[in-house]
C-alpha cells in the first residue's frame, strides 16, 4: 500500500510496519501530514540524497525530527561550515526552509545529511580528477549517525566529528579561517608587481609591497614591517631573512634572490591561497581516517617524504617525483621488503623510446643487456634503482627506491622521475625500517657490503600513502604553499566550480640528460 494513500483509522491500524504505532498514537496534524506526503515529498529530493533521508526517517517511525531546540543546534552546526573551506550558503539556505512549512522538516534533513557527506567524504569522486586514485575512502552510516546523535542531543560534537580530526586537516583548517578573516578585514595583501629581479642589496619601489605582503601572511612581524617600512626602499639583511622563510614556505630556493619563482608566489592573491586550502581540506575528506601508526607518506606536490611511527612524524626526507607527463599516482600501498643491490627492470616504453635508440654502446657502458626482450640494469653504482629499493604491493610498478642521480635533491623543483619516488639518503633510511630487528638490520648491512641482490623483508607491513598536497601546515604552524606541478588543483577547482589561478611552477637546475630511472 502506497504511504501517501494512507489515512487515520482501521486503514492505519492494519499496517504491519513499525510506522503504524507510532503514527496510531500521533494525534499532531504536521506529523500526520508528513506522514501521508512521505513519498511525494522524497521523490522531489535528488536521487542521491533519498536512500539516507528514507532510512534516516525508518529509523524515527517516519515521525518529523525538526523541534526549535535542534534547529538553532543546525545553525550551529551549519556556522561551522566556513572551518572546513565550504560555504554555509551552499548547503543552507534557513529562510527558504521557514517558508516552506510543508516540506521543511523533510528538506532540513536532506540539507544535513547532504552537507554532512561532504563533511565525512567530500563532494567529488577523487576518480573524476585524477588519473589513477587508489586509497581507502572514508565510508560513513549518516542515517544512523544522526539518529543516534539527536537521542543524544550531541548534533553539533556528531556532525563536527564527521570531517578529519587528525592534526594535518584541523591546522589546515585552522589556516582557511585565518586567510579568510584577512581578505574580510582589509581585502588580503597588496599586490605584488612581477617585474626585473630585486636583488640583495638593490633598491627597488616595491620594497614596500613587499614588506606589506610579507606582513599579511606573517613572515614578518607586524612591528619589524613597520619599522621597515620607515627605512625606505633598500633591500636589506633582514628583510632578505625575511623572504628566505616566504621562499621556503613555498618550496622555493631560500636564496633571497627575488626572481620569477618567488615573484610568482608572492603575486598570487590570498583569494587565491585561501582557495588553494579549500581544495586541499576537499582531498583530506576522501580518505580513511584510519591511518596505521607506522606509514610513510610521499607528498607529491612538495617532494617530500616524511615517516611517521607510533602515530608520530620521526624522519623526513626529500624526493624525487613524476613529471608532469610521468605523475606520480594517488596510491596506497603497504611493503614489507627491501631490496638490497637491486637490478632494474626496465619498463618497455623506457626501453623503447630513451634506451635502445641509443645503441648498444649505450647499453654496455650503463651495465645493460638484453634478455627475453627486456632490457635489464645490473646492480651496481650505474643502476638507476641505486641500492636499495622499498617494494610495494600491486603498485602499477611505482616503487620507492635509492638513484645514482642525487644532484636533483638540491633542486627546489624535484619532478624529474618517471612516476617512481626516488629517496634521499635511502639506504640509511632502509637501516632505519630495519632497525627493529639487529638481526635483518645486519642482514641489509652484509648485502651491501658484499653488493649481492638480497631481499630483507621488515618483519611487519608498513602503509605508504601517495599524497598530493599542495597546501598544508609546517612546522612552524605556517600555511605552506606549493605550486599545481600535476594540474590537479585546477581540475577539482572546476569539478567544485571554483575559480582559481595560481602560480605556474619555475623549474630550477639543469635536467641530466643520461637519467632514465624510473
Amino acid at each position: 500500500m502506497n504511504r501517501r494513500e494512507l489515512g487515520l483509522g482501521a486503514a492505519m491500524a492494519a499496517l504491519t510496519g513499525a510506522a503504524a504505532p507510532a503514527m496510531a498514537q500521533s494525534r499532531d496534524p504536521d506529523a500526520v501530514q508528513f506522514y501521508n506526503t512521505f513519498n511525494d515529498q522524497l521523490a522531489r529530493l535528488p536521487a542521491t540524497l533519498q536512500p539516507d533521508v528514507r532510512a534516516f526517517y525508518e529509523k524515527n517511525g517516519w515521525t518529523p525530527v525538526w523541534t526549535p531546540a535542534r534547529l538553532q543546534q543546525l545553525r550551529t552546526v551549519a556556522s561551522r561550515a566556513e572551518r572546513h573551506g565550504l560555504a554555509e550558503g551552499d548547503h543552507f539556505d534557513f529562510p527558504r526552509l521557514a517558508a516552506d512549512r510543508a516540506r521543511s522538516e523533510m528538506l532540513t534533513t536532506a540539507a544535513l545529511l547532504s552537507y554532512c557527506r561532504v563533511l565525512s567524504e567530500g563532494r567529488i569522486r577523487p576518480e573524476m580528477v585524477e588519473d589513477l586514485w587508489e586509497m581507502r575512502k572514508n565510508r560513513v552510516d549518516l542515517p544512523t549517525g544522526l539518529h543516534d546523535a539527536l537521542a543524544r542531543d550531541a548534533l553539533l560534537d556528531w556532525a563536527e566529528g564527521l570531517a578529519p580530526t587528525d592534526i594535518g586537516y584541523a591546522n589546515l583548517s585552522a589556516g582557511y579561517v585565518r586567510y579568510r578573516r584577512l581578505i574580510r578585514d582589509g581585502g588580503g595583501w597588496p599586490t605584488f608587481r612581477v617585474g626585473a629581479n630585486i636583488e640583495p642589496g638593490q633598491s627597488d619601489a616595491r620594497i614596500p609591497v613587499l614588506i606589506e605582503r610579507l606582513m599579511a601572511e606573517g613572515d614578518i612581524s607586524a612591528p619589524d614591517g613597520a619599522r621597515l617600512l620607515a627605512e625606505g626602499i633598500v633591500y636589506g639583511p633582514e628583510l632578505q631573512e625575511a623572504v628566505r622563510g616566504f621562499q621556503v614556505r613555498h618550496g622555493l630556493l631560500g636564496d633571497a634572490r627575488i626572481g620569477s619563482g618567488t615573484q610568482r608566489s608572492l603575486s598570487a592573491s590570498a583569494e587565491n591561497r585561501a582557495r588553494q586550502i579549500a581544495l586541499n581540506l576537499e582531498r583530506r575528506r576522501w580518505l580513511a581516517r584510519d591511518v596505521p601508526d607506522e606509514r610513510i607518506e610521499v607528498n607529491t606536490a612538495a617532494a617530500i617524504m616524511v615517516y611517521w611511527k607510533d602515530g608520530r612524524p620521526v624522519h623526513s626526507n626529500r624526493v624525487v617525483v613524476g613529471t608532469p607527463a610521468n605523475q606520480t599516482p594517488s596510491l596506497e600501498r603497504p611493503f614489507a621488503s627491501v631490496v638490497a643491490n637491486p637490478p632494474w627492470y626496465v619498463p618497455a616504453g623506457i626501453a623503447r623510446n630513451e634506451i635502445l635508440p641509443k645503441g648498444p654502446g649505450y647499453l654496455a657502458a650503463n651495465d645493460m643487456y638484453i634478455q627475453n626482450g627486456t632490457v635489464i640494469q645490473r646492480a651496481g653504482p650505474r643502476s638507476a634503482l641505486g641500492y636499495v629499493k622499498f617494494e610495494l604491493q600491486d603498485s602499477y610498478a611505482i616503487f620507492l627506491h635509492d638513484t645514482p642521480s642525487k644532484a636533483a635533491f638540491n633542486n627546489a623543483y624535484r619532478h624529474r622521475s618517471h612516476g617512481c619516488v626516488r629517496v634521499q639518503g635511502a639506504v640509511d633510511f632502509a637501516r632505519l625500517l630495519l632497525s627493529p630487528d639487529p638481526v635483518k638490520l645486519a642482514e641489509f648491512d652484509a648485502a651491501q657490503d658484499n653488493r649481492r641482490t638480497t631481499r630483507v623483508t621488515t618483519g611487519r607491513e608498513i602503509g605508504v600513502r601517495l599524497l598530493y598536497w599542495t597546501a598544508f601546515v609546517d612546522g612552524q604552524g605556517r600555511v605552506a604553499f606549493r605550486e599545481d606541478v600535476y594540474k590537479r588543483d585546477d581540475k577539482l577547482a572546476d569539478a567544485l566550480g571554483i575559480a582559481v589561478n595560481l602560480p605556474a611552477p619555475v623549474i630550477d637546475g639543469r635536467a641530466d640528460e643520461n637519467d632514465v630511472g624510473p
